[in-house]
């Protein structure tokens, strides 16, 4: 049996046998950093030739996406940013400069959430490889988790989906950029190059909470919307049903995807927008100060669901 039989998720499946139990969120809640504060750690890896090309994102962009990627999961357990580390692979031949911008780009996308470099490692690699572990600390009374959706809960999104995707398309096929005013297509780019994690959420969410204990359940987008859905309710134990036809589409998505307009938004990745699964009054109370959030459904019983219609062999998969 090879690993390409079997996918990433299975895969994940195997390994987790040999994981601890804390395994299974954005990132890992490891102990007390303060009385009343959790630790978080997250690592997340970028490939040359997987997750970006020369083509499509400069080295500035490789590190700040390597930057968002990290923050957004220490978002998605509601925690607050420490510190980074960075482990670099490159061949021998890379221009110095190349490593220079990869850092600049994470540098500045950690001084503009407050963070800082503090520490990693370089090594030789037949390709570029950046793997990025992001440090932060969350209230012990206010940590996120996928397990924690419970019948009743609004499902809600914290901006719209689907642009990265589009502006990837612009990037591949230069062409299309004349379907849309240039400020339109500059914007769609720089969702996929230069992403931002939603830590805003965070601070709202705990101004909203003023320091009493916070029953949410999410998880990232970075995978899609529909995958992000699909893992909270399976973490839960619980079904969705989700509105097809209320989730906001960005108007220049159908000019460039057509009929699968829909489907960028629920597969296309790459968003990093956070997925919440929280009690309807808090739900509403998040969507008055969130002008880029909506309600895309509402969490039931198993055997109420519509998820059916979410086809997760869309979103992406590594080995397949």
């Amino acid at each position: 049996m090879r690993v390409g039989q079997i996918g990433e998720r299975r895969l994940l499946q195997l390994i987790a046998n040999y994981c601890s139990d804390r395994l299974g969120d954005d990132g890992a809640v490891m102990g007390a950093t303060s009385p009343g504060w959790e630790m978080v750690i997250t690592t997340d890896m970028l490939v040359q030739g997987v997750h970006f090309s020369p083509q499509t994102t400069s080295a500035y962009d490789v590190g700040w996406r390597a930057g968002t990627a990290n923050l957004s999961d220490l978002a998605a357990m509601g925690a607050d940013p420490w510190g980074i580390t960075v482990a670099l692979g490159i061949p021998a031949d890379t221009p110095v400069r190349w490593v220079e911008q990869v850092y600049q780009g994470l540098a500045d996308c950690a001084k503009q959430y407050d963070t800082a470099i503090v520490g990693g490692d370089t090594v030789r690699s037949p390709v570029p490889i950046l793997s990025i572990t992001a440090v932060g600390q969350v209230p012990s009374h206010q940590i996120i988790h996928r397990h924690q959706a419970c019948i009743g809960d609004a499902i809600l999104s914290t901006g719209p989906h689907g642009l990265s995707r589009a502006g990837l398309e612009l990037l591949l096929h230069p062409h299309l950029q004349e379907l849309l005013p240039p400020p339109n297509a500059q914007f769609l780019i720089q969702c996929h190059q230069r992403p931002h994690p939603r830590l805003d959420v965070v601070a709202k969410l705990r101004q909203i909470a003023a320091n009493a204990p916070l029953r949410i359940a999410g998880m990232d987008t970075s995978d899609g919307l529909a995958d992000a859905i699909l893992q909270v309710c399976a973490a839960s134990g619980v079904g969705a049903v989700i509105d097809l036809a209320a989730i906001a589409i960005h108007p220049d998505l159908p000019s460039l995807a057509g009929a699968e307009a829909l489907n960028w938004v629920l597969y296309g990745g790459e968003d990093f927008e956070l997925l919440l699964c929280l009690a309807p009054d808090l739900a509403q109370q998040l969507l008055s100060q969130l002008p880029t959030a909506q309600i895309i459904g509402e969490i039931v019983p198993c055997h109420q669901s519509n998820l059916s219609q979410l086809q997760v062999h869309q979103s992406f998969q590594h080995f397949i």
